[in-house]
């Protein structure tokens, strides 16, 4: 963000960020029902007289207010305008673009509903009787610009009146980030919390808020050096300064800000821009930790203390420079876990959980989505990686867990939730697409299947294996040579334990292989030498061999030939099912509808008759494995017999023959897409027809038709694909594409290790 001096934008961006807020319905944020209003009845329901039996519900048993209303998933964002980011006393009115903003964060990341409230009162007691008087509405509160040191009385005060969370996030928020980059700092840097000399420029809210939770990982009050706009806090000041300060007043000669930084382990800023130089960053002590947080420009501009101090961590409330210290991985998800826990506060421990999932997340690998949206700048764990970013979506399943888990533990939660079902309440909060391959993930992990990857020196790949071993996905095996490989990994920063190498060059089977492959393709002109050439340099094929004599149980390839060769090596290689014509690709979609699987959206350019059969009576299958009920719609351009055109009159004979081969497939057609999608219009206008509900199953007559709708779909109507799957093949293989991501890898060969689980064919 380029921003002028005084913390306003320059006016290019002024101007858009005016635009961005006026156009259309203005503000940032709406009210939409959750439940239908279409009908008498639904109003009926909706208010008066049906209202009226949840209202005596409640009044019966006051808990249940949240099993009727919208009080567990409802935040208040209340300000009184006086401390605003940035912009200091600016009142209430002016303040709410800033609380609407705070509710977009909330809904954005962890699916709460939030109405902002502006409060135009200062007195600290009547601001709190007013807050308090609001509990009915809300499962929690959030209290946010509000000046200190009336925030803390403020806070301090409806904590102790209230029976729901009350977080001032100026003071915890910071505090929490802060921690969770302090625990990681130390490990980068080698050094001891509680050996760390902590100089802090700032004594408000969030200072003393993070010097209270970083003395709880470890750094201890004496060696803590707090500086406000007077100099240092010291003895020499007692009986000056309020009591929020006075545990920080040390017995110290320094009292400049540059007095107190030498020889300094660690450096947090929380007060104003550049009032620290770069000759007092050069006083620190050696590798030392420097959170300068003032916003928008910090105490010292990141490339100046960069250049001073190569050897420091660096962290600032900037998104342009890397360790950004930002509240938005903190709120969300501590609100998020408080609430569905149904927590009477937010206590020290359920600080403590957050802080260390944060930290244990910026050890892990990064996904692609989430480099992707930060320019693929890199993401490791180190100097410039300490925290992960605000768009990484898995931070809401790090920390919700954990601080429900801590309210739990200390006695502050209504409810009490199993943790393993409540991180799969949070994935499909995430997208449907998570909770299906979750559900999954799951049922393969109680039977993990030995899967091959041939292109095992692909950083992706080595990038997916933590996961799939974390997960219990699969028992990698990884084709090449191990120490080149354990190399590149290292320097990825993966750890290759449990995994097993197989050495193209070396392994006991390559003769058996190499006798294999010459029979099967001798009289291709496939020679001995050939044979032995090819199984020695090619890792997809020698793959395919051992999968084939079942050395393992499925595999993942595609990277290096592209998606058409690995088919066809795998047709060549592997066969086809028994009884199958050919081999077929689907797609799963995940729509607002539910999980709509496409095919044949990869193999098949032109299927006649028989193997559109084959192809939905396979799909239909694969959305059984899936635990979805297949209802399958064989689509044209034209319904039941309207047209005798051959590709009509193809599709009519396709289920003809689906249904004498298995006679329970629910499948109807031909007909249109539309038509397949509307149970009702299709009963209406076509009371013969024999598909039960809306089709989920859509079987297209030719390879452009499937291919160009899926991809249309998952362009522009926002729906989460999984896939390709490929199906037909006498062994489970998965060819992923060559562009594919990290997380593709993981959810393909979790289906590819829930096909493995099927009754092995034998020869």
């Amino acid at each position: 963000m380029t921003a002028e001096p005084n913390g306003r934008m320059f006016p290019a961006m002024k101007a858009d960020a005016l635009r961005y807020h006026s156009e259309g319905r203005p503000g940032k944020i709406q009210v939409v029902p959750t439940k239908p209003c279409l009908t008498q009845r639904d109003l009926a329901l909706a208010y008066s007289p049906g209202v009226a039996e949840p209202c005596l519900e409640i009044q019966r048993n006051p808990d249940s207010v949240f099993d009727y209303t919208a009080k567990g998933n409802l935040v208040a964002v209340v300000s009184n305008g006086t401390a605003v980011l940035g912009l200091g006393n600016i009142g209430p009115l002016a303040g709410k673009p800033v609380m609407e903003g705070k509710g977009v964060l909330f809904k954005k990341f962890a699916d709460i509903d939030v109405f902002d409230i502006e409060i135009d009162e200062n007195d600290p007691k009547k601001l709190i009787d007013i807050i308090a008087s609001l509990e009915p509405t809300f499962g929690g509160i959030n209290l946010e610009d509000i000046k200190a040191p009336e925030c803390f009385e403020i806070e301090t005060a409806l904590k102790e009146r209230m029976q729901i969370p009350v977080f001032h996030d100026d003071q915890h928020g910071t505090a929490i980030i802060s921690a969770a980059a302090l625990i990681n700092a130390v490990e980068v840097q080698g050094k001891n919390p509680a050996d760390l000399k902590v100089v802090v420029s700032g004594a408000g809210a969030a200072a003393i808020s993070c010097m209270n939770l970083w003395q709880q990982v470890g750094v201890r009050l004496e060696n803590i050096f707090m500086c406000d706009s007077k100099g240092v806090l010291h003895e020499g000041r007692r009986g000056t300064v309020d009591a929020s300060k006075e545990p920080y007043l040390r017995q110290t000669e320094a009292r400049t800000l540059a007095d107190a930084m030498v020889g300094a382990d660690a450096f947090i800023g929380l007060s104003v821009a550049n009032c620290v130089t770069e000759a007092m960053v050069k006083s620190m002590a050696p590798k030392p930790i420097i959170f300068a947080l003032a916003n928008p420009d910090p105490e010292i501009p990141y490339p100046l203390a960069r250049a001073a101090r190569p050897d420091a961590i660096i962290g600032t409330g900037r998104s342009d420079y890397p360790n950004q210290v930002n509240n938005v991985l903190g709120f969300p998800f501590i609100f998020r876990g408080a609430l569905d826990v149904g927590a009477r506060r937010i206590n020290t421990e359920m600080k403590l959980a957050a802080a260390r999932a944060i930290a244990q997340l910026a050890r892990e690998d990064v996904p692609d989505r989430v480099r992707a949206a930060y320019s693929d700048e890199p993401m490791r764990f180190g100097l410039e990686y300490i925290l992960p970013k605000p768009l990484d979506e898995r931070v809401l399943l790090h920390v919700a867990p954990a601080v429900a888990k801590a309210a739990m533990e200390t006695g502050v939660a209504r409810k009490h939730l199993d943790l393993d079902a409540y991180r799969d309440t949070l994935e499909k909060r995430m997208g449907p697409a998570r909770s299906i391959v979750r559900q999954v993930i799951h049922r393969v992990s109680h039977d993990p299947k030995r899967i091959i990857f041939p292109e095992a020196s692909d950083d992706r790949v080595l990038r997916a294996l933590p996961r799939l071993m974390e997960d219990g996905i699969a028992k990698p095996v990884l084709l090449g040579d191990e120490k080149l490989l354990r190399q590149k990994a290292e320097a990825l920063g993966i750890e290759l334990e449990g995994v097993e190498f197989v050495s193209l060059l070396e392994r006991p089977n390559f003769d058996r292989d190499v006798g294999t492959l010459t029979e099967l393709r001798g009289r291709r002109g496939m020679t001995l030498p050939k044979a032995r050439e090819l199984l020695r340099n090619d890792a997809t094929v020698a793959g395919l061999m051992m999968l084939r004599a079942g050395d393992a149980d499925g595999l993942v390839a595609g990277l290096s030939h592209g998606y058409p060769e690995t088919i066809g090596l795998a047709l060549r290689f592997i066969g086809l099912d028994p009884g199958v014509r050919a081999a077929a690709g689907a797609h799963m979609l995940i729509t607002q509808r539910g999980p709509i699987l496409f095919a044949d959206t990869t193999v098949n350019i032109m299927p006649d008759a028989e193997t559109l059969a084959d192809i939905a009576i396979m799909t239909a299958n694969f959305a059984r494995e899936m635990g979805i009920e297949p209802h399958v719609a064989m689509l044209s351009y034209a319904n039941f017999g309207s047209s005798s055109h051959p590709e009509a009159v193809k599709v009519a004979d396709a289920v003809r023959i689906a249904r004498q081969r298995e006679p329970g497939l629910d499948i109807e057609g031909e007909m249109q897409a539309q038509i397949a999608l509307d149970s009702v219009t299709r009963k209406r206008d076509w009371p013969h027809t024999r598909l039960g509900g809306d089709a989920n199953v859509l079987v297209f007559p030719t390879l452009g038709a499937s291919n160009t709708a899926y991809q249309l779909l998952a362009a522009l109507g926002g729906a989460d694909e999984i896939g390709p799957v490929l199906l037909g093949l006498r062994r489970p293989i998965t060819v992923i594409p060559p562009a594919c991501s990290v997380e593709t890898i993981v959810q393909m060969t979790a289906i590819t290790a829930l096909h493995a689980q099927r009754p092995a064919l034998k020869g």
